[in-house]
């Protein structure tokens, strides 16, 4: 039996449902993305400040399902036949670059010793958040014009590169081990690509029909998807954000061609009404203030960060983007593309798991993160000004 605090579990619940409040009601007066409202709730509520809500296994269990509906969010997302081309190359050459910044300047602090690891530490600054800002571009308009389509190849290859990235170097032990685990892994996802677009497509009829009865076939299904690759990645030894972001991928291209707008609601509401929140106020609760308040000159290393973040993304952004990108736009493609939060958390926990990184370092790096998420984002969007651009390349 698993002991379940149940006070946490409530705590975090009801938290989750505040931060949502504060950004329906707020209006003007909330200008910050919800889940950074959840991550502050969740350090309020935390062991650090007020002690009502404490990681225990259950409660971490959830955080980790909805750390895959996370990312299986990010890949559903993805649509190769919309970035393909030009977008998807430059995000490419974008991310490689960023991935040389990020790795020199980690070696200029390692050298320092202000971190102990220039690859954790290198590796948590080249990534982007696009999971996390899709909802703030589709209520922005963003997601369906030409700016869109570069930003979501730029944030597709700025999240799915630094999975891989984990897989190959921090989850086995020799990068021989690890390449034949993630060839293992690929030839079981392709396998169930194909099973997944066979039985979508026999069976369309029925499945469509089914989200509108008690049975939710299609959200059933998926969720199975999502649990079944997130386990298998995990026993592999891989990490389990590939699972759920191969799983979303999987998603769109078994359903590519057909209107899936209610599938997609109630699929939402499963993902972001009830076991992402849960993940980002999860991820408050384990924030480690304490740290950073011990040892004042590491606090330091929040702004320095903040800062980091958008030199790591935002070079590439403003120096390979001129010929499809006006001025305005490519900065603002610098401050989305330095927006980062999840994979700085599954880093940073990692990291310090393997001793390779201080509890002072990971929570500066995630405090950072949070800015980036609060601040970034309106940057770009007040940059974007009016979205009236169409779609297309």
């Amino acid at each position: 039996m698993v002991d379940v605090d149940t006070g946490s579990f409530l705590a975090i619940g009801v938290t989750a449902a505040l931060a949502s409040t504060l950004v329906t009601f707020g209006g003007r007066w909330v200008f910050v993305p919800v889940v950074v409202l959840e991550i502050l709730l969740g350090i309020l509520i935390g062991p650090d400040v007020l002690g009502l809500a404490e990681p225990d296994q259950f409660v971490i269990f959830f955080s980790n399902l909805g750390l895959g509906m996370l990312f299986f969010f990010a890949g559903y997302e993805i649509d190769f036949d919309r970035i393909r081309g030009v977008p998807l190359r430059l995000a490419l050459a974008g991310w490689l670059v960023s991935l040389a910044l990020a790795y020199s300047l980690g070696g200029l602090l390692s050298l320092a010793g202000v971190v102990l690891s220039l690859v954790f530490v290198g590796s948590a600054m080249a990534t982007t958040a696009i999971g996390t800002l899709i909802p703030i571009l589709d209520d922005a308009g963003e997601l369906k014009t030409r700016f869109g389509t570069y930003l979501l190849a730029a944030g597709a290859v700025g999240e799915f590169g630094p999975i891989l990235l984990i897989t190959f170097l921090f989850s086995t032990d020799t990068p021989e081990t690890s390449g034949a685990v993630l060839m293992l892994f690929i030839v079981v996802a392709v396998f169930a690509a194909v099973f997944a677009v066979r039985f979508v497509g026999i069976g369309w009829e029925k499945i469509e029909g089914a989200m509108e009865t008690s049975s939710q076939l299609p959200v059933r299904v998926s969720v199975v998807l999502v649990f079944a690759l997130a386990y298998l990645a995990s026993d592999l030894g891989l990490d389990l954000l590939l699972g759920g972001f191969v799983a979303g991928i999987i998603t769109r291209f078994a359903l590519r061609g057909r209107e899936v707008t209610i599938f997609e609601s109630k699929l939402s509401a499963v993902g972001y009404g009830f076991l992402i929140p849960f993940f980002f106020v999860v991820s408050g609760v384990n924030f480690d203030a304490s740290a950073l308040v011990a040892d004042p000159a590491r606090i330091v290393l929040v702004p320095i960060f903040f800062v980091l973040f958008l030199v790591v993304r935002g070079v590439p952004a403003m120096a390979l983007y001129r010929s499809v990108l006006a001025l305005r736009d490519r900065a603002a493609l610098a401050f989305f593309s330095a927006t980062e939060l999840p994979l700085v958390v599954a880093i940073t926990t990692i990291a310090v798991a393997e001793d390779r990184m201080r509890t002072a370092t990971a929570a500066a790096l995630v405090g950072a993160a949070v800015l980036s998420t609060a601040i970034y984002p309106l940057l770009g969007l007040r940059l974007r000004g009016s979205v009236d651009d169409p779609a297309g390349a």
